[in-house]
C-alpha cells in the first residue's frame, strides 16, 4: 500500500477530529453541568456562568444533600465489581483453556450456549430473580448482585479468553511437560504468562460490565447495603420536590468516569496489546 497524499492525510485527521469531538462532547457537557449553580442550570450557556463546587460538595463532603446515597453506593459498586470480575476471570481462564484445548463433546454447545446468555434480555429474567431473591434471603445484599453479575461477564469472559489461548502454541506445555512439568505446572508457568495480556483486557472488559450495570442494581436492592452507583443515581433529590438534582448527578457521573478514565490511561497499551493478539491468529 502506497503512502497517502496530502488530501488523504487531511481528510483523515478531519474524521479522526470530528469523531473526537463528537464522542467527547457529551463528557464536557457532564463536566460543565456539574460545575454550574442551580440557576446557572437553565442559563442556556454551555460554560458555567458561575463556576462552583456545591455539587461535589453535595455528595463528597460530611453532611452534603447525597453524600449518605454516593458514598456507600461507590463502595459497593467497587467492592462487587471487584469480585464478580475476580470470579469471572478465575472461572473463564478454566474453562476457555479446557475449550480451546481440549476436544471434548459439547464444546460448541458451551460457546453457544455462553453467547447466548450475554444477549439474553437482561430484564426479562429480573422479576422472577426478585421474587427468588426475596425467598432465599439474597435481596439487598452483595452476593444477590454478584451472581447476576457473573451471568453478564462470565460469557464474554470465556469467549475472549478463548480467542487468546487459541493463539498459544501447544507446542509450549509439550515441551514443558517433557521436561517433567505436571499439566498443572505447565498450564501455570507456560501458558498463564503468555495469556497474561489477554486475562488483563478481559478482567477490565468484565469490571466495565459490571461496574456499569443499571437494570440488576436498582431491581434486586432497596437499601444503601448493597445498591451500586448507577442505581443509586436514580434516587437523589434536590433541594425540595419541585428542583432536579440535575448538578449533583452530573457530579456523581464524573465522579464515577474518573476510576474508568484512570484504569485505561493506566493501562491502554496492555489493553491494546491485549485485543490485538486475540483478534490476530499466530
Amino acid at each position: 500500500m502506497g503512502a497517502l497524499t496530502t488530501r488523504q492525510k487531511v481528510g483523515w485527521a478531519a474524521i479522526a477530529v470530528a469523531v473526537l469531538v463528537w464522542s467527547l462532547f457529551p463528557v464536557l457537557s457532564i463536566i460543565m453541568t456539574s460545575f454550574k449553580t442551580q440557576e446557572g442550570l437553565f442559563s442556556g450557556t454551555f460554560l458555567p456562568q458561575e463556576w462552583t463546587g456545591e455539587n461535589y460538595a453535595a455528595i463528597l463532603a460530611p453532611g452534603g444533600s447525597a453524600q449518605d446515597l454516593f458514598l456507600p453506593a461507590l463502595r459497593n459498586s467497587i467492592g462487587i465489581s471487584l469480585i464478580s470480575t475476580f470470579i469471572a476471570v478465575v472461572l473463564a481462564t478454566f474453562a476457555a483453556y479446557a475449550i480451546a484445548r481440549l476436544d471434548f463433546p459439547g464444546k460448541r454447545l458451551i460457546l453457544t450456549t455462553a453467547l447466548a446468555v450475554s444477549i439474553f434480555p437482561v430484564i426479562s429474567i429480573v422479576t422472577p430473580l426478585f421474587n427468588l431473591w426475596r425467598n432465599i434471603g439474597l435481596y439487598d445484599t452483595w452476593l444477590g448482585l454478584i451472581i447476576p453479575y457473573l451471568s453478564l461477564t462470565l460469557p464474554i469472559s470465556i469467549w475472549t479468553l478463548t480467542a487468546f489461548f487459541k493463539q498459544i502454541p501447544w507446542e509450549l506445555e509439550q515441551a514443558a511437560q517433557v521436561d517433567g512439568a505436571t499439566t498443572w505446572q505447565a498450564f501455570r508457568k507456560a501458558v498463564v504468562p503468555l495469556a497474561a495480556p489477554g486475562v488483563f483486557t478481559t478482567a477490565i472488559i468484565a469490571f466495565f460490565i459490571a461496574w456499569n450495570d443499571f437494570v440488576y442494581g436498582i431491581s434486586l436492592t432497596s437499601t444503601s447495603a448493597a445498591r451500586p452507583v448507577p442505581a443509586a443515581l436514580a434516587f437523589f433529590t434536590g433541594a425540595s420536590q419541585f428542583e432536579e438534582p440535575t448538578g449533583a448527578i452530573s457530579a456523581a457521573a464524573v465522579v464515577v468516569t474518573v476510576p474508568v478514565v484512570i484504569i485505561v490511561l493506566l493501562f491502554q497499551r496492555r489493553i491494546v496489546s491485549g485485543l490485538t493478539q486475540g483478534a490476530v491468529k499466530g
